[in-house]
């Protein structure tokens, strides 16, 4: 492996173990080409069929595509019928991540479908055609006016959800299906675990049972798996418990010793900030107008949906595997190489995903099924239990910001954000320690993601050090750009209320962007004035904005009361969004309103505790995500600033949180400095 090819390659790795060595299999992420979006789409006897080059988990980018595909062709919606592919019917797409899939993909399936279109309009209905690249003015699909394209329309699978039909990897089902798990040590698997001692004779015995497997591709980092495979789900719970295993492992750890991993004032006082994102000079004596310390803590991703995956050989040794994963391609790589198959000899079936968000990138529960299923020469499902997804899966990582700020003249003059983090893109969850360490020689771009200070200011200084955890952390939705876009408005907040401006009005005075500035004042018109608070309540409004990897723009107005014992709620929440020309306006809202909800989260209940050398929570109720009740209303105004399509999916991440935080401030006078927001605080501001 070349050092350059390796520094490239980015986005989250898992790892494979050869004979000899322990390299892990790197994700290849290529470019959607006008000519890759030729085998998207086809065309028999006036029929049309998309083949799906995205994951669909939620985001709905069946509907999108099919959208552009079907205005592109000019053809009734009807017409053309949307199929998720296994691998083997269409070449290797990137994975699923970073709100790409309008932003990639809408302008090469277009293309494509013009290519089709002409070609079958001059009576050319065989055979294969080359893609001609156009730009986007000569294109129907991103007109205004179109049949499809800009409208709602209905959701592709959406009936089969709400009917229950068989859409998701755990639905499925074989012939002979058995069930599988995998056991391992009740503590981070960045520990060094084995199996002490089993009972192997009373889970024998247990009704259901059907093997025990004992395999070194069932390890998980440094974590020892052992396999149980039974023929019915409920037979695994009694059957984990009679083996009664008792593990061996080294070393431990608690919170806080990731608190002092990440803590961002240990590592000014050493000078360990590695990695920059601005490098101005800073005189760093002195005094400073804003000093604020802002501590956000490991979360999780928390989908409704636990991973699984179903794995089954036919009789000539051939793998069909069912997964719910971001990157259908990668999971046939890891799987190849892990168990000696050639490429064709594995279909991985990518499903719809109940919920992602970064985690369902590496290759895990897809792994152990395979192996269990080539065990007990069966089809094997294998499904996380939410305990599994709390405590074996990668995990938002915690950072420490430190912003530090001088204005001249009510002006921003002097930034510098120090912050300490952890890795994201080169998780350690894939990444043994001392390949880790190659890549820290670069940076990770994903802790930087959203760092960039979008305001004008004389001189600005941005850095970060990472620190290898003892928990697994990895991509959480929009990586860094929700951690930092939290700590940095926050900071921008007080510099308003130390210049005596109003906090918008501060914002477009330094906005550097135009389109930040157009999603500031709609949000502002939209949002109006507070109505006043009713007797024993106390109400605030803040605001906060963003811009997402440079081409999508969010600002936020959320309003929070808080009555007499302190207690918060968030009671409205206000989104201006200006992700680009649009191609469905409902499902943009519904992503800005998952955003929306996942800030709300962000500000009040995120958060996960090291306890015994492992994640402590293990369910809804150890950690919570918002819940009904606790959700305000929600309203999105959609700016088309025209252009290329952008990112949708997590751009309102990086305003919300801060948001709410700032309307706190506003109603109770308390800066929040460290999340979630302890109530028990605003309590006792409320009563003093």
């Amino acid at each position: 492996m070349r050092r350059r090819g390796f520094l490239q390659a980015g986005g989250v790795l898992s790892v494979a173990f050869l004979a000899g060595c322990a390299l892990p299999v790197i994700p290849k992420r290529p470019v959607a080409g006008y000519e890759d979006a030729l085998g998207w789409v086809r065309h028999r006897e006036g029929r049309y069929e998309l083949l799906l080059p995205r994951v669909e988990m939620g985001q709905n980018i069946g509907t999108a595509l099919k959208q552009v595909a079907c205005e592109e062709l000019g053809i009734d919606w009807d017409q053309l019928t949307l199929r998720l592919p296994h691998t083997g019917e269409m070449a290797r797409v990137r994975a699923t991540v970073g709100s790409e899939s309008v932003k990639d993909f809408a302008l090469p399936l277009a293309q494509a479908c013009a290519t089709l279109r002409e070609a079958l309009a001059a009576g050319h209905t065989e055979g294969e055609r080359r893609a001609e690249p156009r730009p986007m003015a000569q294109l129907r699909a991103f007109q205004r006016g179109g049949r499809h394209v800009g409208r709602a329309v209905p959701i592709e699978q959406g009936q089969a959800i709400v009917t229950g039909a068989p859409v998701y990897v755990a639905d499925v089902r074989l012939p002979g299906l058995l069930f599988g798990r995998v056991l391992r040590a009740p503590v981070s698997a960045e520990r060094a675990s084995t199996l002490g001692s089993m009972n192997e004779t009373a889970a024998r015995a247990v009704k259901g049972f059907v093997a025990l497997v004992r395999d070194e591709r069932l390890q998980q980092a440094s974590s020892e798996g052992i396999g149980i495979v039974a023929r019915t789900p409920g037979a695994l719970d009694r059957i984990e418990a009679a083996l009664d295993a008792r593990w061996l492992s080294q070393g431990g750890f608690g919170q806080a010793d990731i608190d002092q991993l990440v803590d961002v004032d240990r590592r000014l006082a050493d000078g360990g900030f590695k990695y920059r994102v601005h490098e101005d000079a800073i005189d760093a004596h002195g005094e400073w107008d804003v000093d604020l310390r802002i501590d956000i803590p490991l979360a999780a991703h928390a989908p409704i949906q636990p991973r699984a995956a179903v794995a089954a050989f036919d009789a000539e040794g051939r793998l069909d595997l069912w997964v719910g994963s971001q990157d259908v391609y990668y999971q046939r790589d890891v799987v190849c190489q892990r168990l000696g198959l050639d490429q064709d000899r594995v279909r991985v079936h990518g499903s719809r995903v109940g919920g992602a968000f970064g985690g369902k990138t590496i290759c895990t529960v897809e792994l152990e099924a395979a192996v269990l299923a080539q065990a007990v020469r069966q089809p094997v499902k294998l499904q996380w239990t939410r305990a599994q997804e709390f405590r074996q899966g990668f995990h938002r990582p915690p950072s420490s910001h430190r912003i530090r700020v001088r204005l001249r003249d009510g002006r921003l003059d002097q930034w510098w954000h120090a912050f300490g983090s952890s890795h994201i893109l080169f998780t350690n969850a894939g990444l043994p320690v001392w390949m880790q360490r190659l890549t820290d020689f670069v940076t990770d771009a994903g802790v930087a993601r959203g760092a960039q200070l979008p305001y004008r200011c004389a001189s600005k200084r941005a850095e970060f050090a990472l620190s290898r955890l003892p928990v697994f952390t990895g991509p959480w939705r929009g990586l860094g750009a929700g951690p930092n876009g939290l700590a940095m408005e926050s900071a921008i907040d007080e510099c308003a209320r130390q210049a005596g401006v109003d906090p918008v009005a501060f914002r477009l005075q330094h906005a550097e962007d135009p389109r930040l500035a157009g999603v500031l004042r709609a949000v502002d018109a939209r949002a109006g004035a507070l109505p006043p608070a009713a007797p024993g309540l106390r109400r605030g409004r803040g605001v906060a904005c963003g811009i997402y990897k440079q081409v999508s723009y969010v600002a936020v107005v959320a309003e929070v009361e808080l009555d007499a014992r302190g207690q918060l709620r968030v009671t409205r929440l206000v989104c201006a969004h200006d992700c680009g020309t649009v191609i469905n306006p409902d499902q943009v809202r519904a992503q800005c309103e998952g955003n929306l909800v996942w800030g709300l989260g962000m500000a009040l209940s995120d958060r996960l505790t090291a306890v015994d050398s492992r994640i402590g929570p293990g369910s809804f109720a150890e950690a919570p995500i918002p819940s009904l009740d606790q959700i305000p209303p929600l309203e999105v105004v959609l700016v088309e600033a025209g252009g290329a399509p952008g990112g949708a999916g997590e751009t309102a991440i990086v305003a919300t949180a801060a948001a709410i935080a700032n309307a706190v401030r506003e109603a109770t006078g308390v800066r929040i400095q460290r999340f979630p927001i302890d109530t028990g605080l605003l309590a006792q501001t409320t009563t003093t």
